[in-house]
């Protein structure tokens, strides 16, 4: 059976009401035969990682960054999920299997660094980018709860 890792960091109650409403919709009863496994960042293994096959990462814009606990998770996986790095040490694109993955931001006033900072690693990393970025500043209502839905459902058919 196909699984999609969720990987999330959701320290707010508007975070988290983006991060349950991006699960509910990977297990919507229209979508069959894909486990869900979902981890807070600090708590994700590259073991995780290696034993998905798509992924959902989610994230608060920090000072024009993702958060820490994030950043934390993908520093820890990111050679053995197969990132790929130039001879400098910076990141490259990656090589081999191309993973979907999507990704949701929540800030207050700007997420741009956020996505940035995100994409810029996964990039690096044997996924693809599957769905357009799920950028929410503020207040978390039911539009945005629709479209963070909306994506858990769209990885997860993916997947199905």
């Amino acid at each position: 059976m196909p699984r999609l890792l969720v990987v999330h960091h959701s320290p707010t109650p508007l975070v988290r009401t983006l991060t349950d409403a991006v699960v509910a919709g990977a297990h919507d009863d229209a979508i069959e035969g894909v486990e869900v496994v979902v981890r807070d960042a600090l708590e994700a293994t590259a073991d995780d990682v290696l034993a998905a096959d798509g992924y959902l990462l989610g994230t608060t814009a920090n000072f024009g960054y993702m958060s820490g606990a994030l950043k934390h998770f993908l520093d820890t996986i990111f050679l053995d999920a197969g990132g790929a790095l130039s001879d400098d040490g910076s990141g490259t694109l990656g090589s081999g299997g191309r993973k979907p993955y999507g990704l949701w931001v929540h800030g207050r006033y700007d997420t741009t660094g956020a996505v940035r900072s995100v994409v810029s690693i996964v990039q690096a990393l044997p996924w693809r980018r599957a769905a357009d970025v799920l950028e929410v500043l503020g207040e978390v209502g039911e539009a945005e709860r629709e479209r963070a839905h909306e994506l858990g459902a769209t990885l997860a058919a993916l997947l199905a």
